[in-house]
């Protein structure tokens, strides 16, 4: 569709720019797209606002020009006009959409988004929670939100690395490792607290617990500071075994977890330092080594070398990132929790102080997910005792309405999850109101089955019977299927998808309960066949690339 009507721009343009009546060298990059309101037309641009300023003409003038310069010979346009500040809103013959139609129930399983990607290399690192604990609900978002993401991507041609960065180094770590040996201490028998900083959930005694039934009393015979500091890197990788499996549990998969332990001992952060310190970057001062943030606009320089000599955390994101760079990726992604804010500009500047392209780096921010049981709130913080893990809710409601659900708001908007209405089985239920589709098609089919009916080659099917507005509406659902995947890889909105899937449910089912697929009439029947079957396999595909089940029967 939106190749369509660019086509039509271009060539319009290019005669209004031959007969003088438009002076622009070239025409900006179309951003063409489907209006939320339908009175407003199928698909809308906003070419000729963009233009109005090097014309020195008025937007509705611009836009005048072009209209008149269009020539349709395809005969695909049902009409075009102006709209508002200077929009033209296009809409087509259901001719066109007949076509489109066609052209997808041929393509059956493979009818999907164009390969935008052309191969380019994108890492995604998600999650990245410290092993300092069972991942919270408050995770999960994180997690499918670069799950789907990194789906999409796959899905328009990128080659695409999962990472996820393991923070099993520095002061929580130890925290960690203190709170273990005194739950350690405790099941020995000996008086001990955890420290009031520490981590006091009843997991850390399960891991404790572990420890002593597989490792016996040792480490109650070795001293004090060294028991903690292995305590603390043997209960991070228990820690992060458990959260590799509720990741995998939850269908979100990574293909490297990278160590900053590793990264530390490697020389990797103090090689970064030195490259800044090269150009003039690294100071010290009361004992301690800074970069000159405020050379790139930050409002104080950052320390990277504590008086104590332990690197900041802002040192050791700045060396792994170096080493994505030099991995040769050409997008790096970041999906961060939304207190990370302050963060993203000093990290791509020290970046580009270091020789790279800060705009490699992508940031996406993800809200916090507000959680209730029974109209109360319930507290996800891991050091308090009391807080809801990611399993136990997968568990409670399904992967399938944990995942739509964490898809219902934009990332960087406040998410409330519902755990009575996820856990519904009815039309209230939105990932229930999708799959609701699909398994209403594979009822209609075995309906069709029974009465000896098969559906015909696309090639065969009068489409011209499809003749309603709720038809062509419908049609309009499948052709947009690819564009709406493209669009949500490229805009890194995964929640794109699932709007898309929920209003075309929402037409479906409407359509469903006013109008009868199998009839009398055999070639009506194969039409509308053709129709619920396409539809079918775009919520399949759609589902798929969500991470959702399409069920056959509900």
């Amino acid at each position: 569709m939106k190749a369509s009507v660019a086509q039509l721009l271009r060539q319009a343009f290019a005669r209004a720019k031959e007969s003088g009546e438009l002076v622009s060298p070239s025409l900006p990059a179309l951003v063409i797209e489907t209006p939320r309101d339908p009175s407003h037309g199928e698909l809308s641009t906003n070419v000729a606002m963009r233009m109005a300023r090097q014309e020195k003409k008025s937007p509705q003038a611009v836009a005048q020009i072009l209209l008149e310069h269009l020539e349709d010979k395809q005969g695909v346009l049902a009409g075009a006009e102006i709209a508002g500040p200077g929009f033209l809103n296009f809409r087509f013959t259901p001719k066109f959409w007949w076509e489109r139609l066609r052209e997808a129930a041929a393509a059956g399983e493979g009818f999907g988004p164009r390969p935008l990607g052309a191969r380019r290399r994108v890492q995604v690192e998600f999650v990245s929670a410290n092993p300092t604990g069972p991942l919270h609900f408050g995770h999960a978002r994180g997690a499918v939100v670069g799950d789907v993401l990194c789906r999409l991507l796959l899905a328009t041609g990128h080659e695409v690395v999962r990472e996820y960065y393991v923070n099993d180094a520095g002061n929580q770590i130890e925290l960690l490792g203190r709170s273990v040996y005194a739950r350690y201490q405790q099941l020995a028998g000996r008086p001990a607290e955890v420290p009031e900083e520490g981590y006091g959930g009843e997991y850390v005694r399960d891991v404790a617990r572990r420890i002593m039934r597989e490792e016996g009393d040792r480490w109650l015979t070795v001293p004090e500071e060294e028991a903690c500091k292995e305590l603390g890197m043997l209960a991070a990788g228990l820690l992060l075994e458990q959260i590799k499996n509720d990741l995998s549990h939850f269908g979100v998969r990574f293909d490297r977890f990278v160590s900053e332990r590793r990264l530390r001992d490697a020389g990797e952060v103090e090689r970064a330092l030195q490259e800044l310190e090269h150009r003039g970057l690294i100071y010290e001062q009361d004992g301690a080594r800074w970069f000159r943030s405020t050379r790139f606009g930050d409002d104080k320089d950052r320390p990277v070398v504590k008086s104590g000599g332990d690197y900041t955390y802002f040192a050791v994101d700045v060396a792994y990132h170096r080493r994505k760079m030099l991995e040769g990726y050409d997008t790096v992604i970041d999906i961060w929790g939304a207190d990370h804010h302050g963060h993203v500009k000093r990290l791509r500047e020290a970046l580009r102080a270091l020789g790279f392209s800060g705009e490699k780096l992508e940031v996406l921010l993800v809200q916090m997910v507000s959680l209730s049981r029974g109209g109360e709130p319930v507290r996800m913080g891991k050091r308090s005792g009391e807080f809801v893990t990611m399993r136990e809710v997968v568990e409670e409601v399904g992967s399938d309405a944990a995942r739509f659900f964490l898809l219902m708001r934009k990332p960087d908007a406040h998410l409330d999850f519902d755990l009575e209405l996820a856990k519904k089985q009815s039309s209230e239920n939105p990932v229930y109101y999708v799959q609701y589709l699909h398994a209403r098609v594979a009822s209609i089919l075995r309906t069709a089955a029974q009465t000896g009916i098969v559906p015909a080659p696309p090639a065969e099917v009068d489409v011209s019977l499809l003749s309603s507005g709720e038809e062509i509406g419908l049609i309009r659902h499948v052709a947009r299927f690819p564009e709406v995947v493209e669009d949500a890889a490229v805009s890194r909105e995964p929640h794109r998808l699932a709007f898309f899937l929920l209003e075309l449910a929402g037409d479906f089912h409407r359509y469903y309960n006013t109008c009868r697929v199998v009839t009398e009439d055999l070639r009506l029947t194969q039409a509308r066949l053709l129709l619920v079957i396409a539809l079918q396999r775009v919520v399949r595909g759609g589902l798929g690339l969500l991470g959702i089940t399409a069920p056959e029967s509900m």
